[in-house]
């Protein structure tokens, strides 16, 4: 078999159909966001992630990846709840590599509370992270995206971008306008070869979530399985969590130029569950 030194360039761009293009992806130090960072880099892009979480721990990532894909990795470590932070970051990339390509949105928190004892301050920092810090850096790097004519937003909603639970009304509130803005986005960028594009996964398997199967098992003294069967997986007809490299591999093919004619959609990854 060839090398990919020696492989025909259709050929190789067909299996990095990425490279030479750079892409950020917020909250990418773990989960979802890890997992679409990881698939963008097998995929041929320079990637820059961003997230909390221990610095060896994300050096090792970082080296991980690089080492994986023989691609750029670095880590810009802003917080994206303050505004000049995400504009930061845009900047920060912008300089060292000259562009942004593609823009992943990922970065978010959640909070479970009846509306009447919903704490504001948690409301605050929910739409302030999950959906301001979408429109901060999109306004950042859409001008350039649109000078030169090729970019692709990639913001991570969930299916609660399109039905409702109970006790999550900021979590809700701000799905459901990340879609909204990504609809408005995409017709703004519709003649400039920007496109906009929302994914919605259900339940993802994450460390997060394996954490709340355990905690939930205790406090209800049910089984693992129950608790995944029965409370987590109740609105999913296919009882199954998704995999961070699903997420990843969509998130790769709106990023393509086989995608370039698909924007403004809200796809969601979720089993089936919003199609009841």
């Amino acid at each position: 078999m060839l090398g990919s030194e020696t492989m025909a360039p259709a050929a190789l761009h067909m299996q990095r159909p990425l490279a030479g293009q750079v892409a950020i992806v917020t909250g990418s130090t773990s989960g979802i966001g890890l997992g679409i960072l990881e698939q963008m880099a097998a995929a041929g892009a320079t990637v820059v992630m961003n997230g909390l979480g221990d610095i060896s721990q994300i050096e090792d990532a970082l080296t991980r990846i690089r080492t994986a894909h023989d691609i750029e990795a670095i880590y810009v470590p802003a917080d994206l709840m303050e505004p000049k932070a995400c504009v930061e970051m845009i900047t920060a990339t912008e300089q060292r590599f000259g562009k942004i390509d593609i823009l992943v949105n990922n970065a978010g928190i959640q909070h479970v509370s009846p509306i009447e004892s919903f704490p504001p301050e948690k409301w605050d920092a929910i739409l302030a992270l999950n959906l301001s810090s979408a429109f901060h850096a999109i306004c950042a790097s859409f001008a350039g995206m649109k000078a030169r004519g090729h970019g692709r937003i990639i913001n991570v909603a969930s299916a609660h971008g399109l039905v409702a639970s109970p006790f999550k009304s900021a979590y809700v509130a701000a799905k459901h306008g990340i879609i909204g803005l990504t609809k408005t986005v995409a017709l703004e960028g519709a003649e400039f070869g920007v496109t906009a594009n929302a994914i919605c996964p259900g339940y993802v398997w994450t460390p997060l979530v394996e954490k709340q199967i355990d905690d939930q098992a205790k406090s209800h003294g049910i089984s693992r399985d129950e608790v995944i069967k029965n409370i987590l997986l109740a609105q999913q007809p296919n009882k199954r969590f998704a995999e961070t490299s699903e997420i990843g591999a969509l998130a790769v093919f709106l990023a393509s130029d086989a995608a370039q004619s698909i924007t403004g959609t809200a796809l969601p990854v979720d089993g089936g569950w919003t199609a009841h």
